[in-house]
């Protein structure tokens, strides 16, 4: 039997500010005692995306209150828990810094294990919240920063199989969102507008498509779109057109995208059936969900999701992430632990952006 556990997960990596407690029980599941999320869209929709010191700023002035809050609603003092972890990237500096330094001041003052996360492997491992996953699974990370297809093979051990060249898939939906003038975040606000068009209406280019292995590319949809907008002006039932044409390109790519990748996946672990984990905020979309299930059923590979309330950024995926990496003795010094703009799950993976990139 395992010794129960309780960490206090702290998340500021862009523009949420989260604490959570999640405790493991003694067979090893999780229970999330509470997870709070204050979210700052109105402080940056005006803008139609983060602005960075806007973001850290209230950070600091929220910071304080959630974490009590956190521990208000799980009914769990301060001293009881056994451990801290904190999101040390990848992300905006300014934005890690602050939970990165309170989470470290705890720790010290407790005299507590720290763990510095990385906010993907939050993601990768968040379905566990609610129902233990083995190892190795298929990974799709798809969110506001990241999209990538990785094998996780184990806790901090990750191989990347493709990623995008360009565009995260959350930053296209904010761009499209932004030139269909529909406000912000993008992701759900398309998805609406998505419902009441014709997907079959506008034909977008689905970029690197039949090349580059399951690296994904969407800078050149996202350009097509922008010249469609100029186009539509302000008729209502072609915004609702390009807004459903455009998600049903992304759903044609993920598709097309992910059969590579679980192809690859077979190759590489030699196993014929697995599970097929689509994390990250993009993971919300509910047309997406039901693509990639189909995808899955018809390669053998159980689809996955984590709950709604756990896709985008929050703090229990980083709670458990810590309790996971506490169980393996990857814990951190809490003197020395620093924020990290750029953190790949797979060190060793090319970084596939740039000028001279060859698929």
């Amino acid at each position: 039997m395992k010794k129960k556990l309780t960490f206090l997960g702290i998340e500021t990596s862009c523009d949420e500010t989260a604490a959570a407690i999640v405790q493991q029980k003694s067979n090893g599941s999780a229970k999330v005692l509470s997870s709070i999320v204050s979210s700052q869209i109105k402080e940056h929709e005006k803008f139609g995306g983060v602005v960075p010191e806007i973001a850290a700023r209230a950070h600091v002035e929220n910071i304080d209150f959630i974490i009590k809050r956190a521990l208000k609603e799980s009914k769990i003092k301060l001293s009881q828990i056994d451990g801290v972890a904190a999101t040390a990237g990848p992300g905006l500096i300014v934005c890690l810094t602050v939970g990165l330094n309170i989470g470290k001041s705890i720790a010290k003052f407790l005299n507590k294990p720290f763990v510095a996360v990385n906010h993907l492997e939050g993601h990768a491992l968040s379905p566990g919240l609610e129902k233990k996953i083995n190892f190795p699974y298929l990974l799709l990370l798809i969110s506001g920063g990241h999209s990538q297809f990785l094998i996780v093979k184990n806790i901090n051990k990750y191989k990347q199989l493709g990623t995008t060249i360009d565009d995260a898939l959350g930053e296209a939906f904010d761009k499209t969102a932004k030139m269909l003038e529909l406000g912000y975040p993008g992701g759900p606000i398309v998805e609406r507008f998505a419902k009441k068009g014709d997907k079959n209406f506008f034909k977008l280019p689905q970029p690197i498509i039949n090349k580059g292995g399951c690296n994904l590319s969407f800078a050149g949809l996202k350009t097509a779109v922008l010249r469609e907008t100029k186009k539509i002006k302000k008729n209502n039932q072609f915004k609702y057109n390009l807004a459903a044409s455009f998600q049903e390109t992304i759903n044609q790519i993920l598709k097309k995208k992910t059969l590579v990748a679980m192809s690859q996946f077979k190759e590489l672990t030699k196993k014929n059936k697995a599970t097929f984990v689509v994390a990250g905020g993009v993971a919300a979309n509910k047309s997406i969900r039901e693509s990639l299930s189909l995808v899955s059923k018809k390669m053998n590979f159980n689809p996955t999701f984590p709950n709604l309330k756990f896709c985008g950024d929050n703090a229990a995926m980083i709670a458990w992430a810590g309790i996971k990496r506490f169980n393996k003795k990857l814990t951190d010094n809490a003197n020395t632990a620093i924020a990290k703009s750029r953190w790949p799950l797979d060190k060793s993976a090319p970084f596939m952006k740039g000028p001279g990139l060859k698929l």
